[in-house]
Protein backbone atom coordinates (compact mmCIF):
# COMPACT_ATOMS: atom_id res chain seq x y z
CA UNK A 1 0.00 0.00 0.00
CA UNK A 2 2.99 1.96 -0.13
CA UNK A 3 2.50 5.65 -2.16
CA UNK A 4 4.04 5.27 -6.01
CA UNK A 5 7.26 7.13 -6.62
CA UNK A 6 7.02 10.80 -6.96
CA UNK A 7 3.01 10.92 -5.41
CA UNK A 8 3.07 12.32 -2.22
CA UNK A 9 0.77 10.45 -0.08
CA UNK A 10 -1.89 13.06 0.91
CA UNK A 11 -4.54 13.04 4.45
CA UNK A 12 -7.33 12.56 2.30
CA UNK A 13 -5.40 8.84 1.00
CA UNK A 14 -5.72 8.30 4.22
CA UNK A 15 -9.06 9.27 4.84
CA UNK A 16 -10.10 6.89 2.34
CA UNK A 17 -7.88 4.29 2.70
CA UNK A 18 -9.06 4.07 6.03
CA UNK A 19 -12.53 4.56 5.59
CA UNK A 20 -13.07 7.94 8.15
CA UNK A 21 -13.38 11.43 7.25
CA UNK A 22 -10.59 13.83 6.72
CA UNK A 23 -11.16 15.86 10.08
CA UNK A 24 -10.78 12.28 12.27
CA UNK A 25 -7.33 11.19 10.07
CA UNK A 26 -6.54 15.24 11.02
CA UNK A 27 -7.54 14.77 14.71
CA UNK A 28 -5.33 11.76 15.01
CA UNK A 29 -2.51 12.56 13.18
CA UNK A 30 -2.25 15.68 15.44
CA UNK A 31 -2.64 13.56 18.88
CA UNK A 32 -5.59 15.39 19.47
CA UNK A 33 -8.91 14.41 21.46
CA UNK A 34 -11.68 13.21 20.06
CA UNK A 35 -11.23 9.59 18.05
CA UNK A 36 -11.37 6.42 20.51
CA UNK A 37 -8.43 4.41 20.99
CA UNK A 38 -9.68 1.83 18.20
CA UNK A 39 -10.33 4.41 15.25
CA UNK A 40 -6.41 6.20 16.10
CA UNK A 41 -4.91 2.85 15.74
CA UNK A 42 -6.37 1.53 12.79
CA UNK A 43 -5.85 5.10 10.85
CA UNK A 44 -2.13 5.13 12.20
CA UNK A 45 -1.49 1.82 10.56
CA UNK A 46 -2.90 3.04 7.39
CA UNK A 47 -0.91 6.17 7.48
CA UNK A 48 2.14 3.92 8.41
CA UNK A 49 1.48 1.59 5.39
CA UNK A 50 1.04 4.01 3.14
CA UNK A 51 3.86 5.75 4.32
CA UNK A 52 2.37 9.29 5.13
CA UNK A 53 4.34 12.05 6.39
CA UNK A 54 2.64 15.25 7.73
CA UNK A 55 4.09 18.18 5.08
CA UNK A 56 4.88 20.60 8.12
CA UNK A 57 6.90 23.16 5.81
CA UNK A 58 3.51 23.50 4.06
CA UNK A 59 0.86 23.54 6.97
CA UNK A 60 3.20 26.39 8.40
CA UNK A 61 3.06 28.76 5.20
CA UNK A 62 -0.74 28.09 4.94
CA UNK A 63 -1.32 28.92 8.57
CA UNK A 64 -1.42 33.31 9.64
CA UNK A 65 0.85 32.38 12.51
CA UNK A 66 3.35 29.76 12.74
CA UNK A 67 3.02 29.02 16.70
CA UNK A 68 6.41 28.39 16.62
CA UNK A 69 8.90 29.01 19.50
CA UNK A 70 12.30 28.64 18.40
CA UNK A 71 15.12 27.21 21.55
CA UNK A 72 18.47 28.17 21.41
CA UNK A 73 20.79 25.95 23.74
CA UNK A 74 24.39 24.95 24.23
CA UNK A 75 25.23 21.21 24.56
CA UNK A 76 27.87 21.53 27.32
CA UNK A 77 25.31 22.19 30.53
CA UNK A 78 23.37 18.96 32.24
CA UNK A 79 20.61 21.27 32.89
CA UNK A 80 20.03 22.12 29.49
CA UNK A 81 18.77 18.38 28.38
CA UNK A 82 16.08 18.74 31.29
CA UNK A 83 14.62 22.15 30.30
CA UNK A 84 14.13 21.81 26.58
CA UNK A 85 12.32 18.22 27.59
CA UNK A 86 10.20 19.87 29.65
CA UNK A 87 9.94 22.65 26.70
CA UNK A 88 8.33 20.60 24.87
CA UNK A 89 5.53 19.88 27.49
CA UNK A 90 4.58 23.55 28.40
CA UNK A 91 5.00 24.78 24.48
CA UNK A 92 2.14 21.54 23.42
CA UNK A 93 -0.28 22.55 26.67
CA UNK A 94 -0.77 26.13 24.66
CA UNK A 95 -0.46 24.59 21.10
CA UNK A 96 3.13 25.94 20.07
CA UNK A 97 5.51 23.68 18.41
CA UNK A 98 9.57 24.06 19.08
CA UNK A 99 12.21 24.27 16.88
CA UNK A 100 15.18 23.78 18.11
CA UNK A 101 18.99 25.15 17.61
CA UNK A 102 22.29 24.53 18.83
CA UNK A 103 24.82 26.95 19.78
CA UNK A 104 28.43 25.48 18.57
CA UNK A 105 31.77 26.64 18.03
CA UNK A 106 31.20 26.67 14.44
CA UNK A 107 27.69 28.65 14.73
CA UNK A 108 27.12 31.98 16.33
CA UNK A 109 23.96 33.04 18.07
CA UNK A 110 23.77 35.17 15.46
CA UNK A 111 23.40 32.18 12.88
CA UNK A 112 21.21 30.45 14.64
CA UNK A 113 18.87 33.42 15.89
CA UNK A 114 19.09 34.60 11.76
CA UNK A 115 17.81 30.28 11.12
CA UNK A 116 15.03 30.26 13.70
CA UNK A 117 13.82 33.44 12.43
CA UNK A 118 13.82 32.15 9.03
CA UNK A 119 11.92 29.20 10.09
CA UNK A 120 8.68 31.75 10.72
CA UNK A 121 9.87 31.50 14.69
CA UNK A 122 7.04 33.51 16.40
CA UNK A 123 9.22 33.88 19.87
CA UNK A 124 12.77 33.13 20.92
CA UNK A 125 14.02 31.40 24.58
CA UNK A 126 17.99 31.17 25.06
CA UNK A 127 18.75 28.44 27.61
CA UNK A 128 22.57 27.98 29.05
CA UNK A 129 23.86 31.13 26.96
CA UNK A 130 27.26 33.09 28.56
CA UNK A 131 27.05 36.42 29.62
CA UNK A 132 28.21 38.11 27.12
CA UNK A 133 26.27 36.32 24.29
CA UNK A 134 23.30 37.16 24.32
CA UNK A 135 24.05 41.54 23.90
CA UNK A 136 23.56 42.01 20.58
CA UNK A 137 19.76 40.35 20.93
CA UNK A 138 18.05 43.54 22.15
CA UNK A 139 17.71 44.46 18.27
CA UNK A 140 15.55 41.24 17.75
CA UNK A 141 13.77 41.82 21.05
CA UNK A 142 12.30 44.81 19.07
CA UNK A 143 11.15 42.20 16.61
CA UNK A 144 9.81 38.83 17.96
CA UNK A 145 9.33 38.17 22.53
CA UNK A 146 12.72 36.42 23.60
CA UNK A 147 13.22 35.26 26.60
CA UNK A 148 16.17 34.07 28.95
CA UNK A 149 16.44 31.21 31.09
CA UNK A 150 18.64 31.04 33.77
CA UNK A 151 20.04 34.59 33.70
CA UNK A 152 19.00 38.36 33.30
CA UNK A 153 20.97 40.35 30.75
CA UNK A 154 18.85 43.04 28.79
CA UNK A 155 16.04 45.33 30.19
CA UNK A 156 14.20 44.90 27.33
CA UNK A 157 14.04 40.65 27.31
CA UNK A 158 11.88 38.70 29.35
CA UNK A 159 13.57 36.18 31.43
CA UNK A 160 13.22 32.95 33.86
CA UNK A 161 15.60 31.91 36.41
CA UNK A 162 16.42 30.62 39.91
CA UNK A 163 17.67 32.71 42.74
CA UNK A 164 21.59 31.60 42.74
CA UNK A 165 22.35 33.92 45.14
CA UNK A 166 20.36 32.34 47.59
CA UNK A 167 20.81 28.78 46.23
CA UNK A 168 24.24 29.08 47.02
CA UNK A 169 23.30 30.25 50.40
CA UNK A 170 21.58 27.64 50.55
CA UNK A 171 24.85 25.26 50.21
CA UNK A 172 26.70 27.21 52.74
CA UNK A 173 24.03 27.04 55.49
CA UNK A 174 24.22 23.21 55.23
CA UNK A 175 28.06 22.55 54.53
CA UNK A 176 28.55 25.56 58.06
CA UNK A 177 25.53 24.04 59.90
CA UNK A 178 27.53 20.46 59.52
CA UNK A 179 30.36 22.38 60.76
CA UNK A 180 32.67 23.07 58.21
CA UNK A 181 34.74 26.34 58.16
CA UNK A 182 37.23 25.82 55.48
CA UNK A 183 34.15 26.16 52.21
CA UNK A 184 35.41 26.57 48.69
CA UNK A 185 34.11 27.55 46.02
CA UNK A 186 34.64 26.46 42.21
CA UNK A 187 33.21 29.05 40.44
CA UNK A 188 31.48 29.10 37.11
CA UNK A 189 33.11 31.76 35.22
CA UNK A 190 30.77 34.13 32.87
CA UNK A 191 27.96 31.72 32.45
CA UNK A 192 24.67 31.56 33.62
CA UNK A 193 24.15 32.01 37.38
CA UNK A 194 27.79 32.07 38.11
CA UNK A 195 28.24 35.24 39.48
CA UNK A 196 25.00 35.37 41.68
CA UNK A 197 26.38 32.23 42.89
CA UNK A 198 29.59 33.14 43.71
CA UNK A 199 28.32 36.22 45.48
CA UNK A 200 25.99 34.24 47.77
CA UNK A 201 28.89 31.80 48.30
CA UNK A 202 30.51 34.91 49.59
CA UNK A 203 27.46 36.79 51.35
CA UNK A 204 27.36 33.35 53.11
CA UNK A 205 30.52 32.70 54.80
CA UNK A 206 30.60 36.30 55.77
CA UNK A 207 27.10 35.54 57.17
CA UNK A 208 28.91 32.98 59.16
CA UNK A 209 31.59 34.57 60.50
CA UNK A 210 33.75 32.61 57.94
CA UNK A 211 35.48 35.93 55.88
CA UNK A 212 38.91 34.48 56.25
CA UNK A 213 38.12 30.97 54.53
CA UNK A 214 36.59 32.29 51.25
CA UNK A 215 38.38 30.59 48.82
CA UNK A 216 37.22 30.85 45.07
CA UNK A 217 38.63 29.01 42.19
CA UNK A 218 38.55 29.73 38.82
CA UNK A 219 36.35 27.31 36.69
CA UNK A 220 33.05 26.60 34.47
CA UNK A 221 30.05 23.71 34.00
CA UNK A 222 32.28 20.88 33.17
CA UNK A 223 33.87 18.21 34.89
CA UNK A 224 37.50 19.07 33.80
CA UNK A 225 37.27 22.09 35.58
CA UNK A 226 35.94 20.59 38.60
CA UNK A 227 38.83 17.89 38.53
CA UNK A 228 40.89 20.79 37.98
CA UNK A 229 39.77 22.50 40.95
CA UNK A 230 40.34 19.04 42.77
CA UNK A 231 44.13 18.81 41.79
CA UNK A 232 44.89 22.69 42.84
CA UNK A 233 42.83 22.47 45.93
CA UNK A 234 44.13 19.00 47.23
CA UNK A 235 47.71 20.02 46.96
CA UNK A 236 47.26 22.73 49.19
CA UNK A 237 48.93 22.33 52.92
CA UNK A 238 45.70 23.16 54.14
CA UNK A 239 42.75 21.89 51.98
CA UNK A 240 39.38 22.91 52.63
CA UNK A 241 36.95 20.36 54.18
CA UNK A 242 33.89 20.97 51.85
CA UNK A 243 33.38 22.37 48.39
CA UNK A 244 30.74 24.15 46.27
CA UNK A 245 30.82 23.72 43.06
CA UNK A 246 29.67 25.56 40.00
CA UNK A 247 27.06 22.96 39.10
CA UNK A 248 26.77 18.91 38.77
CA UNK A 249 29.13 18.17 36.34
CA UNK A 250 31.70 20.29 38.18
CA UNK A 251 30.99 18.22 41.10
CA UNK A 252 31.28 15.09 39.58
CA UNK A 253 34.84 16.30 38.11
CA UNK A 254 35.81 17.17 41.52
CA UNK A 255 34.83 14.15 43.34
CA UNK A 256 36.07 11.42 40.91
CA UNK A 257 39.52 13.61 41.26
CA UNK A 258 39.72 13.31 44.87
CA UNK A 259 38.87 9.87 45.02
CA UNK A 260 41.79 8.80 43.08
CA UNK A 261 43.81 11.22 45.14
CA UNK A 262 43.00 9.01 48.30
CA UNK A 263 40.17 11.26 49.84
CA UNK A 264 36.80 9.87 50.81
CA UNK A 265 34.26 11.46 50.08
CA UNK A 266 32.17 12.88 53.05
CA UNK A 267 34.57 11.50 55.65
CA UNK A 268 37.55 13.55 54.45
CA UNK A 269 35.58 15.85 52.11
CA UNK A 270 32.02 17.17 51.48
CA UNK A 271 30.58 18.26 48.10
CA UNK A 272 27.96 20.08 47.10
CA UNK A 273 26.55 20.03 43.53
CA UNK A 274 24.39 23.11 41.68
CA UNK A 275 21.06 21.93 39.17
CA UNK A 276 20.24 18.72 40.89
CA UNK A 277 20.27 17.28 37.05
CA UNK A 278 20.33 13.27 35.82
CA UNK A 279 23.98 12.94 36.80
CA UNK A 280 23.51 13.96 40.74
CA UNK A 281 20.99 11.49 42.06
CA UNK A 282 22.98 8.43 39.91
CA UNK A 283 23.71 6.04 43.43
CA UNK A 284 27.08 5.87 42.84
CA UNK A 285 27.25 9.51 42.76
CA UNK A 286 24.72 10.44 45.43
CA UNK A 287 25.29 14.03 45.21
CA UNK A 288 24.18 16.96 47.78
CA UNK A 289 23.16 19.75 45.28
CA UNK A 290 20.74 22.68 44.87
CA UNK A 291 17.72 22.31 42.78
CA UNK A 292 16.14 24.33 40.22
CA UNK A 293 12.79 23.14 39.36
CA UNK A 294 12.79 23.29 35.43
CA UNK A 295 9.50 22.72 35.07
CA UNK A 296 8.29 25.66 35.67
CA UNK A 297 10.69 27.47 34.44
CA UNK A 298 10.09 25.93 31.06
CA UNK A 299 6.02 26.57 32.42
CA UNK A 300 7.03 30.14 32.76
CA UNK A 301 9.28 30.87 30.15
CA UNK A 302 6.63 29.52 27.33
CA UNK A 303 3.78 31.24 29.24
CA UNK A 304 6.06 34.45 28.85
CA UNK A 305 6.16 33.95 25.25
CA UNK A 306 2.82 33.86 24.59
CA UNK A 307 1.50 36.35 27.34
CA UNK A 308 3.76 38.84 24.90
CA UNK A 309 2.30 37.33 21.07
CA UNK A 310 -1.44 37.42 22.57
CA UNK A 311 -0.78 41.03 23.57
CA UNK A 312 -1.21 40.55 27.11
CA UNK A 313 1.58 42.26 28.40
CA UNK A 314 4.40 44.84 26.36
CA UNK A 315 6.50 45.14 29.41
CA UNK A 316 9.80 43.00 30.37
CA UNK A 317 9.39 40.73 33.14
CA UNK A 318 11.84 38.66 35.49
CA UNK A 319 10.26 35.73 36.97
CA UNK A 320 12.76 35.22 39.87
CA UNK A 321 11.93 31.15 41.16
CA UNK A 322 12.72 29.96 44.71
CA UNK A 323 15.87 27.31 44.49
CA UNK A 324 15.84 23.79 47.30
CA UNK A 325 18.29 21.95 48.37
CA UNK A 326 18.09 18.46 48.11
CA UNK A 327 20.19 16.71 50.82
CA UNK A 328 22.05 13.24 49.46
CA UNK A 329 25.30 11.08 50.33
CA UNK A 330 28.00 13.29 49.52
CA UNK A 331 28.11 15.62 52.71
CA UNK A 332 28.72 15.23 56.10
CA UNK A 333 30.48 16.63 59.15
CA UNK A 334 34.06 17.64 58.93
CA UNK A 335 36.83 15.38 60.18
CA UNK A 336 37.65 15.70 63.70
CA UNK A 337 40.99 15.81 63.34
CA UNK A 338 41.14 18.88 61.54
CA UNK A 339 42.62 19.62 57.74
CA UNK A 340 42.09 16.13 55.81
CA UNK A 341 44.63 14.35 54.14
CA UNK A 342 45.02 11.42 51.80
CA UNK A 343 43.73 8.17 53.02
CA UNK A 344 46.05 6.00 51.67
Amino acid sequence: MRESAGRRTTMADVAAAAGVSRQTVSLVLGDKPGPNAGTRDHVLRIAEDLGYHADLAAQLLRRARSRQLGVLFTLGHALDPHVVEALYTAAARLDYGVVLSAILPSRTVRRTVDELLGLRCEALVLIGLAVEAPAHLAKVAERVPVVEIGQRTGADIDSVRTDDDAGARLAVDHLAGLGHRDIAHVDGGTLPGAAARRDGYRAAMRAHGLAAHVRVLPGDYTEESGADAARRLLADPRPPTAVLAGNDLCAAGFVGTALRGGFRVPRDLSVVGYDDSRVAGLPYVDLTTVRQDTATMADLAVEACAERLDGQRTTPSDRLLTPALAVRGSTAAPPAAGPLAPSG
